[in-house]
């Protein structure tokens, strides 16, 4: 474990409040590989950090392992789980198909507000393409799968997408550092999702959502597309994300 204490969260938030909180919080880790595979999670170290009892957090373990990141062990206890490019394929076909409708079912209304918002984001991926640092490109790219999102009021629709996401959101950091072509690699997929966020972004700004279901859609099926690729090239290892 790490030894880090989580900040309390507000007094108001409530139970559901602080379930949300630590289920995400667990989850970017498992995610960014703070929590590598393999690791054990002890309840009683979570529930010291995040200041609770282990009822939420036994709650929380829970909800991670029926979505496929974590496994409970005989005897040994709650483990991250691991995962190969192999293991991805009928995950991103769903993928690819639900981004699109995205963009067709029940779209919200385009404000100044949302504009803005992928504006900013836009700026950020700009700012760290040129950092370069593969972690901050794990992390901005999960805030933009969450904005995506936001263009459809499906509940149902933005709940699956979610769940999927994240079943694929590690293997970029995961496998890229065993590529021999890292550097090269890095480059690639940096510029490549710059384009896809500035081209979302100009559809957006066009109050064109089906435009950027389709944007959404490629780049999803093209990352798979190198997925295959680069594990065909590296006995079995990949990299890629969207």
């Amino acid at each position: 474990m790490t030894g880090r204490r989580a900040a309390a969260g507000p007094a108001d938030e409530g139970a559901r409040g602080r379930f949300e909180r630590i289920y995400q919080t667990l989850r970017a880790r498992i995610c960014l590989l703070d929590y590598a595979p393999g690791s054990r999670l002890r309840e009683e170290d979570l529930a010291d950090e995040f200041c609770v009892s282990r009822t939420p957090i036994r709650r929380v373990l829970v909800k991670l392992e029926a979505e496929g990141l974590l496994r409970s062990m005989h005897g040994v206890g709650t483990i991250v789980t691991d995962i190969e490019a192999d293991e991805l394929a009928q995950v991103y076909e769903l993928r690819v198909e639900l981004a699109e409708l995205t963009g067709k079912l029940s779209p919200v209304v385009v404000d100044k507000a949302l504009v803005a918002r992928f504006r900013d984001i836009r700026a950020r991926c700009d700012q760290m393409v040129a950092d370069g640092d593969p972690r901050s490109f794990s992390q901005i790219n999960m805030e933009f799968f969450h904005l995506f999102t936001t263009l459809t009021a499906n509940e149902p629709l933005r709940e699956i997408s979610e769940r999927l996401y994240y079943q694929t959101a590690r293997i970029w950091l995961k496998t890229a550092s065993r590529l021999r072509n890292f550097e090269e690699l890095i480059n690639n997929e940096f510029a490549t999702f710059q384009r896809e966020v500035a081209d979302i972004t100009e559809a957006v700004e066009q109050g064109d959502l089906v435009a950027a279901g389709h944007v959404r859609r490629a780049h999803i099926a093209m990352s798979f597309s190198r997925i295959r690729k680069a594990a065909g090239a590296d006995g079995g290892s990949a990299s890629a994300a969207t």
